[in-house]
């Protein structure tokens, strides 16, 4: 049991949570929903957005166990008959929250690189940060209910009534895929992959 790495990992998962939850909370605005700022959504506050067993105990047992880093934040809600572009306006406030982890990458990344020389401890905390960022960007866009890249199935006009369905069992489907497949190590190497690639631009 790592009770640094657990504190390290459920600190950053906090951090990066509060603007993925405010990307998907601003772009529904921007497309005419309301939904999210009556429900006091579109802020940076942290606690708006971070929900305390999804967020907090949750990867705190999975990242002490050693069973990687499990976590969600507390969903936006929207309205979709309020956004433009119908189900494409759903799909686009989907995609603004990993969109805001890539970004995240990039700015830890950066933080990371100018600060190896300066401080060390603060440059390995931006680049496991940077990691994770991307890595939660490539995970949510898994087309599994309720992760965001499903929305792209809506979007797409998969069968609503199937997708109903998957979304009852997609927590066990996703579980059922991250152990039982390759699926999860695919994951990490194109995060890494990603995340390196964005380091070189600063390097």
């Amino acid at each position: 049991m790592n009770i640094e790495l657990a504190i390290i990992n459920v600190c950053l998962l906090c951090i990066l949570t509060v603007p993925h939850e405010f990307a998907h909370a601003w772009m529904a605005s921007k497309l005419g929903d309301d939904t999210p700022e009556r429900e006091g959504r579109l802020t940076l506050y942290p606690p708006a957005h971070i929900d305390p067993i999804g967020t907090v105990l949750l990867p705190a047992i999975t990242s002490l166990f050693g069973g990687g880093l499990l976590g969600w934040g507390r969903p936006v809600n929207t309205t979709p008959s309020r956004l433009r572009y119908g189900l494409n306006g759903m799909a686009l406030v989907a995609m603004a929250g990993p969109a805001s982890n890539v970004i995240m990458t990039a700015l830890f990344a950066a933080v990371s690189v100018f600060t190896a020389s300066l401080f060390t401890p603060l440059s390995e905390v931006a680049e496991r940060a940077a990691s994770l960022s991307m890595y939660l960007a490539v995970f949510n866009m898994l087309p599994v209910p309720p992760l965001d890249g499903s929305k792209l199935l809506i979007a797409a006009r998969f069968p609503l009534a199937i997708y109903e369905e998957l979304g009852r069992f997609g927590f066990l489907l996703l579980m059922v895929l991250l152990t039982a497949t390759p699926l999860g190590v695919w994951l990490y190497r194109l995060s890494i992959g990603s995340t390196d690639a964005i380091f070189r631009i600063f390097q």
